[in-house]
Formats: C-alpha cells, structure tokens, sequence
C-alpha cells in the first residue's frame, strides 16, 4: 500500500509557491539552492549544477546518436539512471544499448527509426536509423531555485536529410528534496511532410537503474517495431524495488499500453526511498498518454503508438505539414527520502499544467 502523507502535499504546495521566482530573487528565511550551468563543448556536455553538485548534464555524444540528460541524480547524489553502456555497473542489464539516460525521439518517422538506432550495438547505426544532432545551445541561465537552457537539434535521416528541427526549452527546478525537469520540445516539419507511424517505440524515454526494476524471475522476450527478438534474461532480484503506480490506479507492469496522466516509479536505492515521476501536460496530443512502461526499467510516454497500444483497434499515423510543428511537454520529478502520494503528485502535476 502506498502511505499517504498530508505533509507531502504541504510540501508540494511550499515548492511550488516558490517556482515563480527566478534568479535575483530568494525567499527571507528560506535556504532555496542555487542552479548553474557548466559547458563543456569538448566533451560535448553541458552539467546542470545545484549548489555545486552534479544534477544531470545535458549530453550529445557521438556513439549515443541523440542528445541526452545523463546521468540523473536525486538531491542525496544518488544516480536513478542505469549506467550501462556509457559506465557499466556490476548487476546491471546490458540489452537495448540505445536506451540511455532521459531521451525524447520516436522508432518511425516517414520511415526513419530514431528509437531504436544504435540498438544493434553501443556506437553502431542501424540501417534505417534516423540522427538526432544537436547543432547549438541558445542560452543557460541560471538561477534561485530554478534554472533553464534551451538547445537546438535537427533529427536527419540516414542519407543526412533534416526531416525535423527541433527546439528544446529545459526547466530545472531545485527545492529541498525535490528535483523537476520540465522539457518542453518543439519539432518544425523541415523535410516536407513528416508522419509519425503508429509504433511503440517512443517517445520520451528514461532507462533505470537496476534498483528501480519491478522485480521478476522470468525472461522477457520483446519485439521492436520490426518483428525482430530481444530477450531480456532475469536477474537476481537482490536490492531490486521498483513498481508502477499511474494517475488511474493502475499498478505494476499492468500500466503497459494504458492512458493516464502520470506514472510513479517508486522503489528504493539502499536506504534511500525514491519517487520518479513522468507527467504529460494537457495540451500535448492525445492527453492523458499511452505508457510504453517495462518492468525491465525502460519507463516512456507515448501519445503517438496507438495501434500497438490498442492492440489494432485504432490507429493514428500522426502528420505535421511541411512547415508546421508541433510541441510535447513533460515533466520528471525527482523525490529522495520519501515516496509521493497521489494527492502531492497532483499538486505538481497541475503546476505543470498551469506554467506552461
């Protein structure tokens, strides 16, 4: 049973009557941490500081084939995001190379597989996958409890044609124990007509660390967009915590290919008691989404996979016209020490509803 806590809420209502203020204000009396910025162009990173310490980094690295935040850490400095096949990690799952870290792409688009390039090995293109390249950052500012960036990126297809320019604003806030990312991706049609093809695979994706898998004593066989198998063999369960719970009540690996609002992957890391949050927003299409969610520790929300989804009973096949765009939002929150309530996960999800 999840414990529910009036004081989450208090809190969730505290935080966010603070998220308004930016970076010259501060509240009187109230220790609010500091977010900064760190570029690395060599190393083709940008680290997202709070009162020094490494909260994530925004990444483009050459073998990943898409910009990235990794790692991810909770305010106690414990990573959520598997390690594998950037830093592997004794007792980790080594499959889906190309899941890594927080990511936003899509498995078909006018043909192109943008999700599942590079799955054929770290570093590897598959025949048909599609390259998210990150072309500039436009700006970081940092700030008193909240800092944002925004980037620029341009998803080509194999033979290097720009189907979509992409434009991501990134919000990271910072209060006590609580970190939100809030992403919001605007992607312009620049190669002509651009369709979303129904599929599974999307759209904005994380890959967990093995604590937070929803234990299991089987292998997974899983199919990717193209009939082709990949089994996920089963681990010792040592240590390992997670589960799901959604906006509707739905729990464990049940919230595969349903709708909601939010997903909670709660579990533990050693002591430390985690909440990991997705929330989709109200004006991204077809709200509340689909969840492409594994217990396996792949956690991602797709509003455009409905035929996989509905097991063939409906069918989307999305299009932007050429020239037109159109923008998803979401927001991850980050609880360490102790595990949201639905009520104080509402209260941050109507926030986000509400700020952008």
């Amino acid at each position: 049973m999840r414990t529910q806590s009036i004081s989450i809420v208090l809190l969730a209502v505290l935080i966010f009557s603070s998220c308004g203020l930016r970076s010259n204000k501060q509240h009187q009396g109230d220790m609010v941490p500091e977010v900064t910025f760190a570029a690395h162009e060599a190393d083709q990173r940008v680290d997202v500081m709070v009162d020094g310490k490494l909260f994530t980094s925004y990444c483009w690295y050459d073998k990943v084939l898409k910009p990235i935040l990794y790692p991810v850490f909770t305010s106690a400095g414990t990573e959520i995001t598997r390690g594998f096949p950037l830093k592997t990690r004794e007792g980790e799952r080594n499959d889906h190379p190309h899941q890594v870290g927080i990511w936003l792409n899509y498995g078909n688009v006018n043909g192109t597989d943008f999700w599942g390039n590079g799955s054929q090995g770290f570093g590897t293109k598959n025949e048909n996958g599609g390259v998210i390249k990150h072309l500039t950052v436009e700006k970081m500012t940092g700030g008193i409890g909240e800092g944002a960036m925004s980037a620029i990126a341009s998803w080509t297809d194999p033979a290097g044609k720009e189907l979509l320019a992409e434009r991501t604003e990134f919000h990271f806030v910072a209060k006590d124990s609580i970190r939100i990312i809030d992403r919001i991706t605007t992607l312009t049609a620049t190669g002509g007509s651009i369709v979303f093809n129904d599929t599974k695979e999307g759209m904005l994706g994380i890959r967990v660390a093995r604590q937070l898998e929803l234990p299991s004593n089987d292998d997974i066989a899983l199919t990717d967009a193209k009939g082709n198998l990949t089994t996920v063999k089963a681990l010792s369960n040592e240590g390992v915590t997670g589960n799901f719970i959604s906006s509707e009540g739905v729990a464990g690996g049940a919230v595969w290919g349903t709708r909601a609002k939010w997903i909670d992957l709660y579990g533990s890391i050693g002591n430390e008691k985690i909440s990991l949050v997705v929330c989709d927003h109200p004006k991204n299409l077809n709200f509340p989404t689909w969840w492409h969610a594994r217990g396996y520790g792949l956690f991602a929300a797709n509003p455009l996979g409905v035929k996989d989804f509905t097991q063939g009973k409906d069918s989307l096949n999305y299009t932007i016209p050429a020239g037109q765009s159109l923008t998803f939002r979401y927001r991850v929150i980050i609880s360490s020490g102790v595990q949201l309530t639905n009520n104080g996960i509402s209260v941050f999800a109507d926030d986000f509803a509400k700020k952008y």
